[in-house]
């Protein structure tokens, strides 16, 4: 099959992929471009995960488009609101028209010579072949076909049903059945109180406490101003107001971690009362943010956990049982359906492999710049969000950046760009800045970031902000180049 050539291509038609090809769009530097999905359907995450109560600890006003303001009052939305939303914004922009899926894109080869990204794409059993310009990664950071779940001694031995979120089945039945859910991470905090609505009892058991605070799902600030002023201006007020609290929230956690405890503490015994044992449940060993602090909106967890059909267990595992599971403290915990909400399994770029000229590209031992390029790899930039924050409120800047980076490049003729390492004595950290066990995992597959601007991650919106907005091309570790192309 013939060779397809495109100018730009954006690998992920998720969240950040259709804000991607709006901003290509919007700066009219690549009117020809398309997007290649390796799912079905437009969506990402907000497509694959189909579990109870599905919904974003972030908040819609700072999780959606700035360019297409989200319309109604509740912040915190739930997953299928959030994936119609994403899939009418493809469709109001005419960007559903320009993806193509089941298109997995397996190899990106550069070619120097030619100034070329060669792409090995499996799409519907076949191998098909696609040039470009520039390539685009808007493919997240975890892999779709299976979560991470540990080793459980005497998991095999158990008898009830064992699901993992990343795949649950649509037809569970869960009323009536004791259910326990392993992990208190985001997921297990959004699965343990939509379970409890039907089921016997649900248990959150986990190894060690994480933080969590209550927020209403309601944006009170949103629905007071929405009476009196436009839609748009309200969505953007309450962009920034949000975007502020969490700023602010994140950089106190930082900086006076002791002080954060004590709010958090002072909101768990309002919800939970003073015979609950946050110490023991709620009260992490580490400082808030250097894991993620989890959301949980009107406080649903604390209401089912004082209704009595939810409770926390912080144990370890001896043993799965045939039906339940054995606790080292020697409680047994009966179950009918046992929940692994273990966390994600990490890839960079979708699996992709990449070469230069033939030569394998280890994208571990490359630098992020600005978070978006990478050192030494001409041509391709990756749209990756905030761990802190709502993950569009940086995807959104990146795709911006790099709409502008290509509009530069068409205007001043320029065939490649390729960030360049100035700096001697610069230090390498981890690209992702939390430590989640997950993380800690998978981070050794990730790129990683510098000691010092531009490639360094401030994990500060209004800091990208200032440094997107206003920063031009004229950088030394931007490195451009027009070549002239020989024709066979």
């Amino acid at each position: 099959m013939a060779t397809k050539h495109i100018e730009t291509i954006i690998v992920g038609a998720g969240l950040s992929g259709i804000c991607a090809g709006y901003h290509l769009q919007k700066s009219g530097s690549d009117s020809e471009y398309i997007i290649l999905e390796a799912r079905d359907n437009i969506g990402g995450t907000w497509d694959l995960f189909r579990y109870p109560g599905i919904r974003s600890d972030s908040d819609m006003f700072t999780l959606g488009y700035p360019f297409r303001p989200w319309q109604k009052t509740h912040g915190i939305a739930e997953g299928p609101e959030i994936l119609q939303y994403i899939v009418d914004t493809a469709d109001t922009f005419d960007i559903t028209k320009k993806i193509s899926f089941r298109h997995r894109v397996m190899e990106a080869s550069w070619d120097s010579q030619q100034a070329l990204w060669t792409l090995t794409v499996h799409a519907n059993d076949e191998q098909l072949t696609y040039t470009c310009q520039f390539l685009l990664l808007c493919t997240g950071y975890y892999r779709y076909e299976h979560g991470y779940t540990p080793k459980i001694p005497g998991m095999e031995t158990f008898k009830g049903l064992k699901l993992h979120p990343q795949h649950w089945p649509q037809d569970t039945e869960t009323k009536g059945k004791r259910i326990v859910v392993i992990g208190s991470g985001a997921t297990a905090m959004t699965l343990v109180p939509a379970l409890a609505q039907t089921a016997e009892h649900v248990t959150m058991l986990q190894r060690s406490p994480t933080y969590v605070i209550s927020r209403p799902r309601l944006d009170l600030f949103a629905n007071f101003f929405g009476k009196w002023l436009p839609n748009k201006w309200v969505y953007h007020l309450t962009r920034f107001k949000n975007a502020a609290l969490h700023t602010l929230f994140y950089q106190l956690s930082k900086k006076r971690p002791e002080r954060v405890k004590r709010h958090i503490h002072r909101q768990l015994k309002t919800h939970l009362g003073p015979d609950f044992d946050i110490e023991k449940h709620f009260t992490p060993a580490y400082n808030p943010w250097d894991q993620r602090v989890c959301l949980i909106p009107d406080a649903d967890l604390f209401h089912a956990i004082n209704a009595g059909t939810a409770s926390v267990e912080t144990d370890h595992i001896e043993r799965v049982t045939e039906d339940g599971i054995q606790l080292r403290s020697g409680k047994h915990l009966q179950a009918d359906i046992i929940v692994t909400a273990t966390g994600l399994d990490l890839l960079a770029f979708g699996g992709m492999t990449f070469t230069y000229d033939e030569e394998p590209i280890d994208i571990s031992q490359t630098l992020s710049y600005r978070g978006v390029m990478l050192s030494g790899v001409p041509n391709l930039a990756f749209v990756f969000g905030y761990t802190n924050a709502s993950w569009t409120l940086k995807a959104n800047m990146a795709c911006e950046y790099i709409g502008r980076l290509r509009s530069y490049m068409k205007r001043k003729q320029f065939s490649t760009c390729t960030p360049t390492v100035q700096q001697e004595d610069i230090e390498t950290q981890p690209l992702l800045d939390l430590k989640a066990g997950y993380i800690k995992r998978g981070e050794s597959k990730f790129p990683s970031q510098g000691s010092q601007a531009p490639w360094r991650m401030y994990q500060n919106v209004f800091l990208d902000a200032f440094s997107f907005k206003w920063s031009d091309f004229d950088d030394p570790s931007l490195q451009f180049e027009s070549l002239v192309v020989e024709e066979d």
